[in-house]
């Protein structure tokens, strides 16, 4: 392994011992980070303990399509250790695909309704999640969907 590789890795374990380290999150924290499956993208979580905390993913790929899914999250602790949670709440999803024409006729839009429920733990200011997003497309007629995925977020002090 080169010096460069060793350095690399060093640091990457330092940061990650310190976020172990480092204070949970705080109300009103936010956490950007992604989200790996089925959209995979971009995800950003207002926390808010005490009520909903609000849950956007953002997914796209550079040539034709882009999605947006916005949910509020209940968070509760699983067992003593006030790091296992599991979450669910309602949301809306929105997206553009371009069918390769060149009018905006030749873009499906969908829009619809959605659930998201899974489990998350943290270390810290880091949150690792798994979650599963039912969908039910509302524009030109109705169809049902499950996304979700794995991922994780770094918050924000």
């Amino acid at each position: 392994m080169n010096y460069l590789k060793k350095v690399t890795l060093a640091v990457f374990a330092f940061m990650f011992s310190m976020a172990l380290q480092a204070q949970d999150r705080n109300p009103g924290s936010v956490g950007i980070g992604a989200q790996f499956g089925q959209p995979t993208g971009l995800s950003v979580k207002v926390y808010n303990p005490n009520g909903m905390s609000t849950d956007i993913l953002a997914a796209w790929d550079l040539n034709d399509f882009f999605f947006l899914n916005i949910h509020g999250l209940i968070e509760n602790h699983i067992g003593s250790s006030g790091r296992l949670h599991y979450f669910v709440g309602p949301g809306a999803f929105a997206g553009i695909r371009d069918t390769g024409g060149e009018s905006l006729s030749d873009q499906d839009f969908e829009a619809g309704i959605s659930g998201n429920f899974g489990l998350n733990i943290i270390f810290g200011t880091i949150e690792v999640f798994g979650q599963v997003t039912p969908r039910l497309k509302l524009t030109d007629g109705t169809a049902g969907a499950v996304g979700g995925g794995a991922g994780i977020r770094f918050y924000l002090p």
